[in-house]
């Protein structure tokens, strides 16, 4: 699995969302099975292109309260 496809993945996911400011809830079970892996793999990823400020994350306050992922 590399990581800067993931990143492209992600990225364009968040570019493409109509919300504002973008945003977007990522399912990693959804995402390991687009790629093929295991979902502790794509959240590793996830979690180093946030320790190198590529990505961010943060937990809506209303209900149903998801970890969604914006960019920088």
């Amino acid at each position: 699995m590399e990581k800067e496809l993931l990143y492209q993945r992600v990225h364009s996911m968040i570019i493409s969302s109509a919300k504002k400011p973008k945003y977007s809830a990522l399912s990693t079970v959804k995402i390991a099975d687009l790629f093929g892996v295991k979902p502790d793999i794509i959240e590793d990823m996830l979690q180093e292109l946030i320790n190198e400020g590529r990505l961010r994350k943060a937990k809506l306050t209303e209900a149903p309260n998801y970890e969604v992922y914006s960019l920088p």
